[in-house]
């Protein structure tokens, strides 16, 4: 009995050998092409046996988290069907016969408008599972109800109607503020080497380029992407009973939604009027005059996401620094008056020159005499000189850091916080600006400060900050961070997370509330009887402060037209700076035309 219980242990182990040895055999000998297909599976490599059976996948949903505005209107990401082909073996019809599979493809390419010969040419050279497209369309066709039941109908195996996740709407507004996505594949393995490496991340992966998309990519990017796999054999042939399945993360609480401060009918707005007023470069500003907080942000040239190209091209104008001309005036009297070199009832006199530094007014023979108010209300260069050769650079620098100007001006966190691991500013891109270079600041004689003073020589503003100056002034000198994220919630509408409003107050403390008083009461005055005149008339009465910067592009000269201001005059709710860059010198001022238009839909709006 022993014999044979060992002889039978040695013939089963002989046995199981033998399958092994089989099994080695057939991953690791190289095939050598033979025509027999029993023959050429059993002497390939391992690598085309582990794709004899294929899993087709196709991602759904990439599972990033979306926007909505204000209102809680979607600001990003819609759903729809489209038509997924996936690579099938044509030569094996489906069990519905030759016949009626000829049919049905003859009805999907009436369908989708295409010869048949061409449909099946294209999908019998697929590689990879796809969706359908139309044309040079870079987005998945959509499918209409009626078509949705069409292909119900056929029954074809390699062709599904799937519910598609296309990140931004047709009518997508808030481009540069909002921001695009991306792949990056050298930026991943720089910033995101450890998710790589733990698999939490894919080279291929679509990460934020710019905006609210790039500096709040960590949360954003989700828990993972939906997706359908379509099952196949080494002939791609449709496993039965497998044919498709979706899989997708499982967590409740992704994507995300970030609700954002924006007005999206009120984007949608000013964008399609400063459109029909060809706005070929500069931005709109809106901020709740309480508060700062960011109603619009509009960008010229409007940002395209599925067509990118030179990224410098569709750079967010809003936050970008510009030469602001005589807006700045604003700063300079706020810091004479603060320093009490001057007061409101101080005259001047210009003749239209000033007599040195090559400075001379804008009009022509000059003002005359006039006051500080009227100077401001007429713009007058030879006020602002006179009394900017009175202060010091310390003395400019430090109002304006007290007004926000000069320093980034979005909110932000120099602490980590709640689920950020590290400070955070939502507007990662926005320049903060300057007033003196260092060899100027470091020199400034009356040359540097009379330049300087009416926003030319170094200075350098963007239209958030101009927008945000106004709102300072409203609140008494008090500088609020202009906020563009209000709070960030589950998939459920948990919160995950809130952004308050808050201050930014300069080291150097703020200015007086009676020194904002007083600048804005010659805003008022600019309006009504000075440069701003011409928008008196509207829906509202407003004030404000224009300005025209000279500056040479490509070494012709250009102006950069502004406007900021706020209305209504009486009860402030919004405060809007408006730049026109590269101007041809002489042209109407834009930005002034703009900024009425624009505080026009705003009460429209607040009707």
């Amino acid at each position: 009995m022993k014999r044979r219980a060992a002889a039978i242990g040695l013939l089963f182990l002989l046995l199981f050998s033998g399958y092994i040895a089989r099994l080695a055999w057939l991953q690791l000998t190289p095939g050598y092409g033979h025509k027999s297909t029993t023959s050429a599976m059993s002497r390939s490599n391992w690598k085309r046996m582990s794709v004899l059976q294929r899993e087709r996948n196709l991602v759904l949903d990439t599972g990033r988290g979306d926007f909505l505005d204000r209102n809680n209107k979607p600001i990003t990401g819609e759903t729809y069907y489209t038509l997924a082909l996936f690579p099938v073996n044509m030569k094996n019809r489906d069990a519905v016969g030759e016949k009626k599979w000829q049919q049905a493809v003859k009805k999907l390419s009436t369908m989708l408008h295409v010869p048949e010969q061409e449909l099946v040419s294209w999908w019998k050279q697929l590689r990879e599972p796809t969706f359908w497209h139309k044309g040079k369309d870079k987005l998945p066709y959509r499918l209409t109800d009626q078509e949705l039941k069409e292909l119900a109908q056929l029954h074809l195996n390699g062709v599904r109607a799937l519910p598609y996740r296309n990140r931004y709407f047709t009518t997508f507004a808030a481009k540069q503020a909002i921001g695009y996505i991306s792949q990056h594949p050298e930026h991943l393995e720089l910033v995101y080497s450890k998710e790589l490496e733990k698999g939490k991340r894919n080279k291929n992966d679509q990460i934020g380029g710019s905006g609210l998309e790039r500096s709040l990519d960590d949360l954003l990017h989700g828990a993972g992407a939906t997706s359908v796999s379509y099952f196949t054999d080494g002939n791609n042939r449709p496993l039965l009973g497998l044919d498709y399945r979706i899989t997708e993360p499982g967590n409740p609480y992704y994507p995300l939604q970030v609700q954002t401060t924006l007005d999206l009918e009120l984007q949608n707005q000013i964008e399609a009027f400063v459109d029909e007023k060809s706005l070929k470069e500069g931005a709109v500003v809106v901020l709740d005059a309480r508060n700062g907080d960011i109603i619009a942000m509009i960008s010229r040239p409007q940002m395209k996401p599925l067509e990118l190209g030179d990224e410098k091209k569709w750079a967010n104008h809003a936050i970008q620094a510009a030469v602001p001309g005589s807006i700045f005036k604003l700063v300079t009297e706020a810091a004479a008056l603060e320093a009490g070199v001057t007061s409101e009832k101080e005259r001047f006199t210009c003749n239209g020159e000033y007599g040195k530094y090559g400075l001379s007014c804008w009009k022509e023979g000059g003002h005359g005499t006039l006051t500080l108010r009227e100077g401001l209300a007429q713009s007058c260069n030879i006020v602002f000189a006179t009394i900017a050769e009175r202060l010091t650079a310390e003395q400019l620098e430090r109002t304006a850091a007290a007004l926000g100007v000069g320093k980034q001006a979005g909110w932000h966190s120099n602490r980590a916080f709640g689920p950020f691991y590290k400070p955070l500013r939502l507007l990662g891109e926005e320049e903060a600006g300057r007033l003196f270079t260092a060899a100027e600041k470091a020199k400034a004689d009356g040359g540097v400060m009379a330049q300087s003073a009416i926003g030319q020589r170094d200075v350098l503003m963007s239209p958030l900050q101009a927008a945000n100056l106004v709102v300072t002034l409203l609140n008494s000198g008090r500088v609020m961070e202009p906020r563009l994220v209000q709070e960030i919630r589950y998939a459920n509408g948990q919160r995950m997370v809130s952004l308050p409003a808050k201050g930014a107050p300069a080291e150097s403390g703020r200015i007086r509330p009676a020194t904002a008083r007083k600048l804005l009461h010659g805003m008022e005055a600019v309006v009504d009887h000075g440069t701003g005149r011409s928008i008196r008339q509207g829906l509202w009465a407003v004030a404000g402060k224009s300005g025209t910067a000279e500056i040479t592009k490509a070494g012709a000269p250009r102006v950069n037209q502004w406007f900021t201001g706020y209305g209504p005059a009486e009860k402030p709710r919004y405060a809007v700076a408006v730049l026109a860059e590269n101007r041809p010198p002489g042209s109407s001022n834009q930005a002034t035309e703009l900024f009425r238009g624009v505080m026009d839909i705003l009460a429209l709006h607040a009707r």
